[in-house]
């Protein structure tokens, strides 16, 4: 039994639903950053519509976990490495100077407010996962036991 699996749930139905909207509001407006941070516009706005498009479609991801939390261990963790490094390229680009640090708004909804509870999932979800990776042999050895 997944510890707090109803919260995981509701975590995951939330995360997925703030992605599939974030993703269709930035396809629809991909120079929304650009004009919230004051700057210029880019030339290749279909660019910011395809990471709309990615993050909209991890919103889909997180509705599977959240639809069935015992398995969503391996969709949570990619999801959560990607949260990690967004910020770690927002800020090469702010410490470069090459983006203004008003884009930190990105990963603050992105990303940060989902690192713990979804680092929470990972770690209450590790020991089913672990035990769904064991070889077939070794788990029905085990349920004989």
């Amino acid at each position: 039994m997944l510890p707090r699996r109803r919260f995981h749930r509701a975590v995951f139905v939330l995360a997925g639903l703030y992605n599939i909207g974030w993703g269709i509001f930035s396809a629809l407006d991909p120079q929304w950053l650009f004009r919230f941070a004051g700057m210029p516009f880019s030339p290749y706005p279909e660019i910011f519509a395809c990471l709309a498009m990615v993050v909209g479609l991890y919103g889909i991801l997180y509705l599977e976990v959240a639809r069935r939390p015992e398995r969503g261990w391996l969709l949570a963790a990619v999801g959560l490495v990607g949260k990690v490094l967004g910020p770690i390229g927002l800020g090469v680009l702010i410490l470069r100077g090459t983006w203004p640090p008003a884009t930190v708004v990105l990963c603050l909804t992105n990303d940060l407010l989902w690192w713990i509870p979804f680092g929470m999932y990972l770690v209450d979800a590790w020991p089913g996962f672990r035990e769904e990776m064991r070889p077939a042999q070794a788990q029905a050895g085990s349920r004989r036991s």
